[in-house]
């Protein structure tokens, strides 16, 4: 089984002059979970080569084993470093696609046509699609092989208004996650702040948080045999 994992691009933070990107544990947690059970990965970005690091996930209260050990991987770390454009992937080459969050996906991916085409030809080949935390921003503009919103109807979870407003950044981000998709259509829950909560609705798999995205990436492990077997 092969899985694109796509990254963000983006490094600002909106106009506060602080640095985003990906977060590292949403990154590591599902490469490492996808690996462990044979997954063949690809990293990609839009543009290519070292995808930004929102610094804040690399400080010591963010880490885990999965991100201690990502970070101790030199095979994992030369991946990353050289990442694929994600204008030069076809959506033929894979099972899957898996989106990892951080707060950089709300400014590139969720605009980025490129992305969009991937979501919108991977769901008409009937391959699965797993965002999580900010990711399932990338849903924003994709489409239903009918015109209408690709998650209009769909269960799905995403971070949090409260998550947002509990990080200070509602007033920063370009949208909030949790509006995005109800105006979607959507049928968004969520539980708890900081929970573990991860949906799966036909091609479509979801997680709220970054504890959320280990277990996302168990659920695509589990829907990939299902579809191989």
């Amino acid at each position: 089984m092969k899985v694109l994992m796509v990254l963000t691009s983006h490094d600002r933070l909106g106009d506060t002059g602080e640095k985003t990107g990906f977060w590292l544990e949403e990154l590591a947690a599902p490469y490492y979970v996808l690996k462990d059970a044979g997954v063949d990965i690809t990293l990609a970005s839009p543009k290519g080569g070292q995808p930004p690091l929102d610094p804040k996930s690399a400080d010591p209260s963010a880490q885990t084993e999965d991100t201690r050990r990502f970070e101790a991987d030199t095979d994992a770390q030369a991946r990353l470093a050289d990442t694929r454009r994600l204008d030069d992937v076809a959506i033929g080459d894979f099972d899957a696609i898996f989106y990892p969050g951080g707060h950089g996906p709300l400014w590139d991916l969720a605009e980025d046509a490129h992305s969009r085409a991937l979501i919108e030809q991977a769901f008409a080949a009937g391959k699965h699609v797993a965002a999580v935390c900010h990711a399932p921003a990338v849903f924003r503009h994709a489409k239903a092989a009918d015109g209408s919103p690709l998650v209009a109807g769909k269960k799905v979870t995403g971070f949090t208004n409260g998550e947002e407003a509990a990080v200070g950044l509602t007033d920063v981000v370009p949208f909030l996650v949790e509006d995005m998709l109800k105006d979607a259509g959507g049928i968004y829950s969520k539980t708890d702040d900081w929970g573990v909560h991860v949906l799966h609705d036909g091609l479509l798999i979801t997680g709220q948080n970054p504890a959320s995205s280990g277990p996302a990436a168990q659920e695509l492990v589990s829907a990939l045999a299902k579809v191989a077997a």
